[in-house]
């Protein structure tokens, strides 16, 4: 049996935002990669990110404990994780294990990063 693939990548828009693009598969084996994106983009001071899951076909629940790893810092350092345009059978992952009262879910990429606040 092949391993599915995943990708990841990021890239500042407005507002300050960093908005992490991931397609593919995200699972067990590939949770790792999107850990050490993270990671970095935090590391290179972005606080405000926007996850966009329009390309991201499957996650298990090692994929949506990345997101935890990472929440409770970000927002004790004045940011957000927002999440973006996913596909129906993902967001009912996410829905039946309750993310939707953790984390703000948007339609789109640009509502997303228009739901931070304004930059003083």
């Amino acid at each position: 049996m092949s391993q599915k693939s995943f990708s990841s990548s990021a890239t500042k828009r407005e507002r300050g935002t960093c908005v992490i693009e991931l397609a593919g598969y995200l699972d067990a084996h590939t949770a790792t990669e999107l850990e050490n994106m993270m990671q970095s983009v935090i590391n290179g001071g972005c606080r405000r990110l926007v996850i966009d899951f329009s390309d991201l076909e499957y996650i298990s629940s090692a994929g949506l404990g990345v997101f935890m790893v990472f929440i409770e810092s970000v927002r004790s350092d004045g940011g957000d994780i927002k999440l973006a345009a996913m596909k129906p059978k993902v967001f009912t992952v996410f829905d039946l294990l309750g993310f939707p009262v953790l984390f703000e879910i948007h339609a789109t990429v640009d509502e997303a990063i228009a739901a931070f606040p304004q930059e003083a």
